[in-house]
């Protein structure tokens, strides 16, 4: 019984606090032992830069819904050994699950978008390549660019208390979006030349109030041909307007994200 009521209030007080609690992700932590281990450059920031201490709490998240609460109990060169004191499961997602599809853009805006829709709890991005799409990155770039795009959402799923990661796609030719099998519930395609509210054309289109499952294309610098977007319609997508203004292909990403989550998902 003691043993019980002490893990009770340790995990009072991890609710109470858990808000100024760092939190770091290990996507496979092997907490059946109830012992994990923190190597490479989390346990150098752990170690140098916050300069943590044994007995300090912290919170390790595994992108799959889990989370948890840790005590540290040693730190070394490269290695910080923690151990889990509770496993919580949390739900901060989105009742909705919203896929971005983006045309490629110039790679500082791509790594804004990622980071930014992640912390909009985005669901999936795939990055496809436009007829105006600059600049076009050969294989091996494109693998670099990848896996940086899956470190910048990492981060920010620490940062915003997510506890899931946003799937992250390798880039395809626009075509094989169209291709893709997806159940979805709803298909939109951001025009710059559209002049229907998405409201208005939801309405229109007799889409339910709920959905579970949307995907959104976005265009480039520049938008969508009229090839491109006369191609999506007969793919099922319809196409919508981001309002009377002409907006950077980064802006309309984020602004197409937040209008979908405020109709559909948890942002009022």
């Amino acid at each position: 019984m003691g043993s019980y009521i002490k893990k009770f209030i340790y995990a009072t007080t991890i609710i109470i606090y858990k808000g100024k609690m760092r939190r770091f992700f290990i996507e496979k932590p092997d907490s059946e032992s109830g012992n994990i281990s923190i190597v490479g450059t989390d346990a150098n920031h752990i170690k140098n830069v916050l300069r943590m201490r044994t007995g300090d709490k912290i919170s390790i998240v595994d992108g799959r819904g889990n989370e948890h609460l840790a005590t540290i109990e040693k730190l070394t060169s490269g290695c910080v050994d923690v151990a889990v004191d509770a496993r919580i499961i949390s739900n901060r997602e989105s009742p909705v699950e919203i896929i971005i599809a983006q045309a490629y853009l110039k790679h500082k805006k791509m790594d804004f978008i990622v980071r930014q829709i992640t912390e909009l709890g985005v669901s999936q991005w795939t990055p496809f390549f436009a007829a105006r799409s600059v600049p076009r990155p050969d294989d091996k770039q494109l693998a670099k660019r990848t896996a940086r795009w899956e470190m910048i959402s990492r981060e920010a799923l620490k940062q915003c208390r997510r506890n899931r990661l946003m799937k992250i796609r390798h880039p395809v030719p626009f075509k094989d979006i169209l291709k893709s099998e997806c159940d979805c519930d709803l298909k939109i395609i951001f025009c710059t030349n559209e002049t229907g509210h998405l409201a208005t054309l939801l309405k229109n289109h007799n889409r339910p109030s709920t959905l579970r499952i949307i995907m959104a294309l976005i265009g480039p610098e520049g938008g969508f041909t009229t090839q491109e977007i006369e191609n999506a319609k007969a793919g099922g997508f319809i196409p919508a307007s981001l309002g009377p203004r002409i907006l950077r292909a980064e802006t309309a990403t984020v602004a197409a994200c937040t209008l979908l989550q405020h109709y559909f998902g948890d942002i009022c």
